[in-house]
């Protein structure tokens, strides 16, 4: 009788701890297209919380081209009520409704300096180790504080990334790094951004190009790799974006064309 206590005591025991710390869901079973959120990995800067979308019919034996995306400040994490700000945000939606497939990633970092870049380096790197990313099409994009953070981390590891779309934000990284890897960068924010001002945004594509000068590129060149557009406010009104300008800036996430470019570049 006491054997067969023990027994049942340690089947019971088993069965908790089984049900306390189930096996995480395999990649390969996840439904079509699913959005997987609310994220942790324990990071060497710290805690990084994120979220990701994979395409449609997911093989992990393929190859994904894939876009890392940073929001901006009111989609930063403050805690358990941030969770999942970013989500319904365009800049990471738009990704996914593209003719290719794709595997999008965005976090809500705590900062906009290097802690922040680093973290955003070390996501990369963990989904090149674990999904099937094709390294050769990297992406990344920030809007804001995300772009200040990606602007350091793109310049900290341009050999991770093919290109970056840099969008209302001021850039905080180098600049030869960026011509020396040819990573293509395209610059976007309103003439008159309440928040930056554009005028830092062209100092920034001057010493960008400038780099691409010094690294032996030529007009032709630097302009496939490096461009940057400051719509006036007349073009916002014409979109029915107008107002707040800072914010405005999210419509390039529904241009086709800016997309596309971004897209169109491989290591």
């Amino acid at each position: 009788m006491k054997r067969m206590m023990t027994v049942l005591l340690c089947l019971l025991l088993c069965g908790c701890q089984s049900a306390a710390q189930p096996d995480p869901q395999p990649v390969e079973s996840l439904a079509p297209a699913q959005l997987v959120s609310e994220q942790v990995l324990h990071g060497e800067s710290g805690d990084i919380h994120y979220s990701y979308q994979l395409p449609e019919g997911y093989n992990e034996n393929g190859s994904y081209p894939m876009m890392v995306v940073m929001p901006g400040y009111d989609m930063m994490w403050f805690g358990e009520d941030s969770s999942g700000a970013n989500l319904d945000w365009q800049g990471f939606r738009c990704w996914s409704e593209q003719e290719d497939d794709m595997i999008v990633v965005s976090a809500q970092l705590t900062d906009w300096g290097e802690t922040s870049a680093r973290q955003a380096i070390e996501l990369t790197e963990h989904f090149l180790d674990d999904f099937a990313v094709d390294a050769e099409r990297v992406y990344a994009a920030g809007y804001s504080a995300g772009g200040e953070t990606m602007s350091r981390a793109v310049s900290m590891r341009p050999d991770l990334y093919a290109a970056y779309l840099h969008v209302a934000s001021q850039w905080d990284g180098t600049y030869a790094p960026i011509a020396e890897n040819g990573v293509g960068v395209y610059i976007y924010i309103a003439q008159n951004d309440e928040y930056y001002g554009s005028q830092q945004a062209q100092e920034t594509y001057d010493a960008l190009y400038a780099a691409h000068q010094e690294a032996g590129l030529d007009e032709a060149q630097i302009d496939a790799l490096l461009q940057i557009q400051t719509p006036a406010d007349a073009y916002f009104a014409e979109h029915d974006a107008g107002g707040y300008y800072h914010a405005a800036a999210n419509i390039v996430f529904d241009d086709a064309d800016v997309l596309s470019w971004i897209l169109s570049h491989h290591k």
